[in-house]
């Protein structure tokens, strides 16, 4: 079965439902005020917003951390500062993603298997509370998640043109080579896809002896150059080429800062990839389906994943294990790369990094779609006429599924509300005392570090450009020198940089205000003396 049998009725069909689900999340998250719950999502936007609003607006602004793509998606909405503010700004990008998934998915699908049995495996994937949820936020599974499917979408039809239509293969080796650089520019599972996916191209290239394709060569520089882009783009601006994996906002400098000598290991699965295969795989399978199936769920991955490169080998079905790459690569990254997982049915009983386990659901969703394929062989060739009921069952079941998962609380939703919990009795305050400050000293400057709680910003009603923050390089450094002289506000929070310059120069400065949340650091509302202040 290849994509050509797909009737426009049928693109149609997918994309109108799976745009009705998105729709219908979005709704939920505005009226449940979810949109902003994670704090990385708050981030994301926030980036993309200093990119343009600021004293040192410009592209250095996306910072060294966090792969620029996303940002550079966000910038056109952010820009409409009550998108920015209400969220709206990084729904629009996350919901074309979830769509452009869907559609890629299903096309993958019908590449091997009937509708009666892409249509259950579709259900399964569009329907996940988890992945719906997300992509009413800015966080970036959904765009990585589009990026993978597509990118084994184009290796499928490139590899099956070379032997059905060679004169289509420049066209979908460009088309690879556009979507590999943007999972490049998206997240650093995007550099082992890219990585693994164009040295089998070669490969394959090379035993068909067509290596010397010009078109494959002039793609491949493209290829490279994208990570090497980003490490010269770090170089540049921090004066370090690692400076994301080892700069002092990565995830190693958090973890050196946060881990306290000869208190054991930092997190589960510290040095030990078999632990951090456990834990990725076990917050995987509870992403993807109800809690007492979860146990079944990698079985019956690993059989239809089987079932299909023995059968379905020469239709090119190979490429599809690069959606396995999430397994491997998370095992690496939550043992040796400083980025833990916890989930509440194990020590330490939290919720952590729980999306992480969204990049195997596209996997997830495949294989099952074998799966069923082959149950309803089976049928068929008992009693053909019970195959149709058969593939109705299974579509309902995998809604019952994800029914059961909304019912037991998807893990990235109570994460989300565990993270603005505790930053929410801050965003409540907060902004209306700035907002009752600046009425009486209008146009004045708020010295602030506001990557910590970019909605304080927001919230008030002020452009980024009226504060004084950590992207403002000379300038910041020297309203740290001189606090009272430089900004008429100052909001500081115990034990950041703007406190400590507050304890260094408390001259012609009056704490008007103190707040407090839960496992929070304090926050602490200064004025200026009249008179002393920049405006």
């Amino acid at each position: 079965m290849t994509d050509a049998s797909l009737s426009r009725a049928e693109r149609l069909a997918v994309l109108a439902s799976c745009a009705a689900l998105s729709l219908g999340a979005i709704l939920w998250s505005w009226h449940h005020n979810a949109l902003l719950n994670y704090g990385d999502a708050v981030a994301h936007m926030q980036i993309a917003r200093r990119v343009l609003d600021g004293h040192n607006a410009g592209f250095r602004q996306l910072g060294s951390v966090w792969l620029p793509l996303p940002h550079l998606l966000l910038m056109p909405f952010v820009a409409v500062y009550a998108w920015w503010a209400n969220g709206i700004a990084g729904v629009i990008p996350s919901a074309l993603s979830y769509l452009a998934a869907c559609a890629g998915l299903y096309r993958l699908l019908r590449k091997w298997l009937a509708p009666t049995a892409a249509i259950p495996a579709l259900a399964f994937f569009a329907l996940n509370p988890n992945l719906l949820y997300l992509q009413t936020t800015a966080m970036t599974e959904p765009l990585f998640l589009a990026e993978i499917i597509w990118s084994v979408v184009f290796f499928t039809e490139w590899r099956a043109s070379l032997d059905e239509a060679p004169q289509h293969s420049t066209r979908l080796v460009w088309q690879a080579v556009l979507v590999l650089v943007a999972a490049v520019f998206t997240r650093y599972d995007g550099w082992i896809l890219a990585f693994i996916g164009w040295t089998a191209m070669g490969v394959i290239l090379l035993r068909r002896k067509q290596l010397r394709s010009v078109a494959f060569w002039l793609a491949s520089a493209v290829v490279v150059a994208a990570p090497v882009v980003w490490l010269v783009y770090n170089r540049v601006i921090f004066g370090d080429w690692l400076d994301f994996a080892r700069g002092p906002y990565s995830a190693l400098a958090i973890e050196t800062r946060t881990t306290h000598p000869g208190a054991g290991p930092p997190h589960p699965g510290w040095h030990n990839m078999w632990v951090s295969l456990l834990f990725f795989m076990r917050c995987a399978e509870l992403d993807a389906t109800a809690a007492h199936w979860a146990n079944n769920m990698l079985a019956l991955a690993f059989a239809g994943a089987l079932g299909g490169w023995l059968t379905l080998r020469r239709r090119a079905f190979t490429w599809a294990l690069l959606l396995w790459i999430p397994m491997p690569f998370y095992a690496y990254s939550v043992a040796y790369g400083s980025v833990p997982i916890f989930i509440p049915f194990w020590w330490p009983h939290s919720w952590y990094n729980t999306r992480y386990g969204m990049e195997m659901l596209p996997a997830f969703a495949v294989c099952l779609g074998l799966c069923a394929q082959a149950v309803l062989f089976a049928i068929g060739e008992f009693k053909t006429k019970w195959v149709r009921p058969a593939a109705v069952l299974l579509a309902l079941l995998a809604v019952w599924n994800n029914w059961k998962v909304t019912a037991e609380k998807p893990l990235t939703y109570i994460e989300g509300i565990k993270n603005v919990e505790a930053r929410r009795p801050l965003e409540d305050q907060i902004p209306p005392e700035l907002r009752s400050l600046l009425a009486a000293r209008p146009g004045g400057l708020v010295l602030m570090k506001t990557s910590v709680y970019p909605n304080l910003v927001a919230f008030t009603g002020i452009p980024l450009r009226q504060t004084i923050n950590e992207g403002d390089g000379p300038l910041w450094t020297a309203a740290l020198a001189d606090p009272a002289r430089q900004a008429a506000i100052v909001v500081a929070f115990d034990g950041d940089d703007v406190a400590q310059a507050v304890a260094a120069h408390p001259e012609d400065l009056r704490a008007v205000g103190r707040y407090a949340a839960k496992g929070q650091p304090t926050a602490t509302v200064y004025i200026s003396a009249p008179g002393t202040s920049a405006r």
